[in-house]
């Protein structure tokens, strides 16, 4: 009995000592917006023993949060963790879509993710603070997000995904708080053809950007996803394009940040 009582206690020892990833959730004070915006940091085991990590910006999608990805998707503690990788996921408001608004000073998630959030988050932790070292994906929303920040900021991401992401606004004029955000579409089309993922192709050379882009065929946004994927085509712009069976729904999405991060650690590991 006693022996059985040691063993026993021994492996509650041993398991007590082998920890995961650590998840701490900040507030990030945004001058652009006067307020403090949450996000959680996701951050490996072995975070003390090593110099400098990547980091991957996480976006979540509309009507969700900062902690959504960490709830619904926990598997990315694992990911975090086989890859050496610092994961932030930022709040991103209802219905941002990640731009600085032209009409409401409340919502510059453009400004807050790709200038105060990153500066906070080289400064606190420890990153490689060089666009080498730095990715940013998403999903539906943040799809849309991560593109159009990495698309407006190659000095400072090198690499970017979407899933499910509105890569293409336009078909959905009336659809998730757009209009809040630009104004319609009938009165300002200029304001949605510069707030598009699509239509901003130009700012970019081949390989200027690492992109991996995925889709389910189920889904509302494939649509726009294979247009965005047949104009990179056009541009010779490389990029990898998955697309399979799914839906919008986070079944699709747990299954594709296993992919994109391990694309991202691919990237990280070329230097």
């Amino acid at each position: 009995m006693m022996k059985k009582l040691l063993l026993f206690t021994m492996l509650a020892l041993c398991m007590g000592s082998v920890r995961g990833a650590d998840v701490d959730t900040v507030s990030v004070w945004s001058e652009a917006m006067n307020k403090a915006v949450k996000s959680v940091i996701v951050t490996p085991t072995n975070y003390v023993q090593q110099r400098a990590f990547p980091v991957v910006y996480l976006l979540h999608g509309y009507s969700g949060d900062y902690a959504d990805w960490v709830n619904k998707a926990p598997e990315i503690k694992d990911l975090s963790d086989r890859y050496g990788l610092i994961i932030v996921c930022p709040d991103g408001g209802y219905g941002s879509w990640y731009w600085d608004s032209p009409l409401d000073n409340s919502f510059r998630y453009e400004t807050f993710v790709s200038d105060e959030l990153i500066t906070w988050v080289d400064g606190n932790y420890k990153t490689i603070a060089s666009r080498n070292g730095r990715a940013i994906t998403g999903l539906s929303m943040g799809g849309h997000g991560a593109l159009y920040l990495a698309m407006k900021h190659v000095d400072v991401y090198g690499a970017a995904g979407s899933t499910a992401g509105g890569v293409d606004i336009r078909p959905f004029p009336l659809n998730w708080d757009i209009a809040e955000r630009l104004g319609s579409y009938a009165d300002h089309p200029e304001r949605w053809d510069n707030h598009t993922v699509v239509n901003l192709l130009h700012r970019l050379t081949p390989n200027a950007l690492a992109l991996i882009i995925d889709c389910g065929t189920s889904d509302f946004f494939y649509g726009v996803n294979e247009q965005l994927h047949r104009k990179l085509l056009d541009r010779n712009i490389p990029h990898t394009y998955i697309t399979g069976p799914g839906a919008h729904n986070w079944e699709y999405w747990q299954q594709s940040i296993i992919y994109q991060l391990l694309y991202f650690n691919e990237f990280f590991s070329k230097g």
